[in-house]
């Protein structure tokens, strides 16, 4: 069994910083491709991030990109999302997945495609 455990979540004014973990346990984490996903108040689940099992693929929304980046420690078995210039529209409770993937390069971007998921951690970010 898989579990998966977000941190790192809290309130952030808007254009400053936040890096979110996830731990992954039960298994090595380099067999599993990660991603982030948020679900904004009242809203869906929507596609934050993605990063392949061995790292060398990443992939985000159009709405993060170049604010927001994915990246992994196998030795650690933690994936992290580091925020930077936080919007108010970024707040939402932050979700950590993890599927298994056969191919280390392959990235997923929908949540129906992955396995496991953390409780979620909240991000709040004020003006």
């Amino acid at each position: 069994q898989v579990q998966l455990v977000e941190s790192g979540g809290g309130l952030v004014q808007a254009g400053g910083s936040l890096r979110l973990s996830c731990v992954v346990s039960g298994r090595t984490s380099s067999s599993y491709a990660m991603g982030w996903f948020r679900q904004p108040p009242g809203k869906e689940r929507e596609f934050v991030a993605a990063i392949s099992a061995s790292g060398g693929s990443t992939d985000s929304a159009n709405s993060v990109e170049g604010r927001f980046t994915i990246s992994r420690d196998n030795a650690k078995n933690t994936v992290y999302l580091q925020m930077n210039s936080a919007k108010l529209e970024d707040t939402a409770v932050y979700y950590c997945a993890a599927r298994a993937s056969w191919y280390s390069g392959t990235i997923y971007v929908r949540s129906n495609e992955y396995s496991y998921w953390g409780q979620g951690t909240q991000v709040t970010v004020s003006s």
